[in-house]
This record gives structure tokens, sequence and C-alpha cells, in this order.
């Protein structure tokens, strides 16, 4: 890219293999169906979804210098997300990611994230080395942050110099990470993107809605959440207004990446200036497609 990138995207970066299959699944089954491989990771696919929004999107990740992880790059490149800011360690395999899937949806899913988790402070050095910032002019921009960095590399960039000025968006990269990102309770210009289950994640509860989980999460220290909750509504909250809207009713054909593409195109509207009703409106819009569309096919 000849033009600075206008959101980064830090986390994982991986490849998504997803078996599924055309009816629901009991533990233990073996049936026909269908195997892809994808370039994926919660981060890869926040930046790929914002690149078909027309947005310049760069992606902070860990990604092996294995044959895997060179075809990764290529892939992502072609698919206009900016690689260059990419940590490529020569002796760390490229992590990820295998689940499965039936009629009803996600069965079970394992993340191999260990070259992430392993990349420490490397990951961030573009924020650091004036690539893209520095300690005392730190990037100002729109950062796109997922949970799968470890609870010791959020809490420090929870109040790190490097992103300071920065509008941090906020993903778990799966419920069970979403313990994570507590260190952001009270940093300013921090919005949070969860599913209901996470926001209970977050504040030891349940709930029975989008807008009480953010009502709760606003009073645990939340400035901004915007929550989701499958086909109910999904509701956009901080201390001035509460906004709620319901998705489109669609025929389930996916559900991996369909909170990714929410989130892309949710920030990739505000960035553009929308307002937060039109831009939670439109997201959800979007993300219905996605979930409504059949999967991609590619040999794994």
């Amino acid at each position: 890219m000849t033009q600075p990138p206008e959101i980064l995207c830090i986390g994982a970066a991986l490849w998504d293999v997803i078996g599924r299959a055309p009816q629901r699944m009991r533990p233990g089954a073996d049936v026909p169906g269908q195997m892809t491989r994808l370039p994926g990771g919660v981060a890869l696919n926040i930046a790929l979804a914002l690149a078909r929004q027309g947005m310049r999107a760069a992606i902070l990740a860990a990604v092996g210098r294995d044959a895997l992880g060179d075809a990764l790059v290529a892939e992502v490149a072609a698919q206009g997300v900016e690689t260059g800011f990419l940590y490529r360690p020569e002796d760390l395999p490229t992590d990820a990611y295998m689940a499965i899937e039936d009629a009803d949806g996600l069965i079970a899913a394992i993340a191999d994230s260990s070259t992430l988790e392993t990349a420490g402070q490397y990951l961030l050095d573009p924020l650091a080395d004036g690539r893209l910032g520095t300690e005392t002019a730190p990037y100002a921009g729109m950062i796109a942050l997922d949970g799968g960095l470890t609870h010791a590399q959020l809490s420090g960039l929870a109040s790190a110099r490097i992103l300071s000025r920065a509008d941090l968006r906020l993903v778990p990269a799966s419920p069970g990470k979403a313990a994570r990102l507590m260190p952001f309770f009270d940093r300013p210009q921090t919005i949070f993107y969860l599913n209901r289950e996470e926001a209970g994640i977050l504040c030891a509860s349940s709930f029975a809605d989008s807008a009480s989980a953010a009502l709760a999460m606003l009073a645990r220290g939340a400035g901004r959440v915007i929550i989701t909750d499958g086909a109910a509504a999904a509701c956009d909250a901080d201390a001035g207004e509460m906004i709620t809207r319901t998705p489109p009713v669609v025929r389930v054909q996916r559900v991996t990446g369909a909170g990714d593409t929410f989130m892309a195109v949710h920030m990739a509207l505000e960035f553009l200036g929308a307002s937060r009703r039109d831009a939670l409106e439109h997201a959800l819009r979007i993300a219905a497609d996605h979930v409504a569309m059949a999967p991609e096919t590619r040999a794994p």
C-alpha cells in the first residue's frame, strides 16, 4: 500500500480449517460433509472484512516463515490487507483453527495460537519503532484488538503509552478468552464488542437479553459496549444512550466469521462518520447476509 492504513487489526492471523455437515450431529458422530481452508483468526477476519468495505486495513500478527505462512501472507495481501507489519519468526509455525459445524451451527472448535502467544512485544514493534507510532507520538487511529493475546500482553496494552491515543475496539477471540479483556475496564476511548455470553463472563453473571448485559457492562466500568445476541436484538450503549436493533431473519448457512464481519462493517461505518443507529442497523444486515451465504469451498 502506498498510503498509511486507516484501521489496524491486532491479534490472530492463521488458517481456518472447517468441517461442515448438512445434518445435525451427535457427540462421536462420523458423517460425510465438506472441508474448507480459508484465512482466519479474529483480527485477520476483521481486516479482510474491512478491505471488502474499501478500507485500508493492516494486520499486526505473528505468522511463521513456513510454507503455510507464506501462502497465508500471499493470499491476505491479494485480498487487499497490508501485511508489511507482520512479525514473521523463523522458528515458529503458523497458527491454525479447526472447527466442526452442523446444520445448527458450531459444534466445537480448537484454536492453536501458540505462535501469537509467544510473539510478545515483537508483535507491537510497529507501534513503537516509528513505522506506525512511538511512545512520544502514539498512533491515534482506530484499532481492532482481539483477545487472543495472552493475559499479560493485554494487561500491558491496557495502560501502554503506544495505545494511549488510539480509538480502541476490543473483541474476545472466543467466550473462553473474554475474561482477558478485564484490564480495559475504565480505559477511555475503548469500545467492547461482545455477544451476550461474553458479557456474562466479564460480569460474572447471566443476562436475558443484550440490553441488560449492556447495562451491567457499563456498571462494571465499560465506557461503551456493543452486544449481539444471535437472532435476537443487539444493543449499542454508553452512559448517554442505548440503541437496540433486531437482525434480519435468515436461513443459517454458516456461523464462523459472522461476528467479525459485523464488527468490521460497524467500524468502517463509524470511521466514515455514520450515526450509531445507522452503523448498528447496517452492520447487523451485512452480518445476516454473511450467515445466509453458502461458504466458499477450498481443499484443506
